[in-house]
């Protein structure tokens, strides 16, 4: 019969743990100087260690969500503190779900492995929560992905922990609020224009750093893209408006120097 040990963890539960204090999963590690530690919770689960850190920078509070597995190999996801809040919830209900299945059973299972599925939505990233099943056991896989581009992070969490983790993020919660902070208007809608066989792609965002710009260039299968800071778009429509007006400047003496007759020398 299978335990229900997460994906790649065969050592036999541990006892878990949970503690308050000023380091965590950064300890040892130079702070940025923007941003500010509040306050860490660091779990065992099974062979596996989850930090959960509060942070602070000049847009506002969030939380990162940090595992280590036994082998030592580090991923982490970001959410900002409402997110927090819901995926505390979505715990709930994955925990109530998990403590109705019956024991596993490899016949029974989906191809794709997954249990249960929800997703969640902030700004400009996609959380996908998955209550899967394989092998070695059941686990509640949460993946980060941010829209158009950007590399995808995932952490694990053994299906026996999600109670646990629910309440330490929940204590988290309860000191620091689910309030993000920073901006709290609408931002711009996304704007699109083609030229010849390209598209341009224009989209405003926000993270934990701030609000961005988004310029994707498509042509066929090709995108590539850039992000620009909220703080340096001035500069950028001051530079693209120097250019703008050289341009015009080049153009019309090209058209003038066009429009004349070279100077023709007449025979005495």
């Amino acid at each position: 019969m299978m335990s229900d040990r997460e994906s790649g963890d065969e050592q036999p539960q541990s006892q878990r743990q949970a503690s308050n204090g000023a380091t965590g999963s950064d300890s040892g590690q130079q702070q940025q100087s923007n941003e500010l530690e509040l306050a860490t919770k660091m779990l065992q689960i099974q062979s596996k260690r989850f930090y959960l850190d509060v942070k602070q920078n000049r847009r506002g509070k969030f939380i990162k969500v940090a595992e280590i597995g036994a082998d030592g190999r580090r991923s982490q996801i970001f959410l900002a503190l409402s997110t927090a809040a819901d995926f505390r919830d979505h715990l709930g209900t994955f925990s109530e779900f998990y403590s109705q299945l019956g024991p596993p059973n490899p016949d029974t299972v989906p191809e794709d492995g997954k249990l249960k599925s929800e997703m969640m939505i902030k700004d400009n990233r996609r959380y996908y929560l998955d209550l899967k099943e394989n092998a070695r056991g059941r686990f509640l896989r949460v993946s980060q992905t941010i829209t158009r581009g950007g590399p995808r992070s995932q952490v694990a969490i053994p299906a026996q922990g999600m109670i646990e983790f629910r309440d330490n993020l929940t204590d988290l919660l309860d000191e620091f609020g689910t309030d993000d902070g920073g901006f709290k208007g609408d931002l711009p809608d996304g704007r699109h224009m083609r030229v010849d066989n390209k598209n341009f792609y224009f989209d405003v965002g926000q993270n934990n750093r701030g609000i961005y710009m988004r310029i994707s260039e498509v042509k066929g299968n090709f995108r590539t893209a850039i992000t620009v800071p909220e703080k340096s778009w001035s500069r950028f429509r001051d530079y693209f408006r120097d250019y703008c007006d050289k341009m015009a400047e080049c153009n019309e003496k090209s058209t003038v120097a066009t429009l004349v007759p070279a100077e023709s020398t007449s025979p005495q």
